[in-house]
């Protein structure tokens, strides 16, 4: 009957790290669509696929280094200051895609699925590199 037993043991620290993460995912979008000059939640709902495949590159490129920073902080301050840390990378990869693809705030609200599996891929990429390099 050992297999029936289990512990909660840590379960404060998952409550403390999940919360702050989901608060981080937050913030990342948040600060993430004000800076772009439209609105990916308008345009995902409308269908946009460009929006979509944006954002959510931009957004798991966001959550794997997140993820590393829980996995390899020694406390919550150090995660947190790491996640502060990502969250600035995805921004700047995404003014520096900005600027390889001049027209890109009207590639993607025009749909241009291109656009966005470009700016997503690279978001993706950065956020693979953010993250392995985050291992120590």
């Amino acid at each position: 009957m050992d297999f029936l037993k289990f512990s909660l043991s840590g379960f404060d620290d998952f409550l403390l790290y999940f919360g702050l993460s989901v608060g981080f995912v937050v913030l990342y979008l948040a600060i993430y669509v004000r800076i772009t000059p439209y609105r990916e939640f308008a345009l995902i709902r409308a269908g946009n696929p460009a929006a979509a495949a944006s954002l959510s590159g931009s957004l798991i490129g966001f959550v794997l280094p997140l993820a590393s920073a829980v996995v390899n902080s020694v406390n919550p301050w150090d995660m947190a200051l790491w996640a502060a840390i990502a969250l600035v990378v995805q921004i700047v990869v995404y003014l520096v895609v900005r600027l390889i693809v001049p027209d890109l705030a009207r590639h993607i609200p025009e749909g241009k699925v291109g656009a966005g599996v470009f700016l997503g891929v690279v978001s993706l990429a950065a956020g693979i590199l953010n993250a392995a390099s985050m291992t120590y």
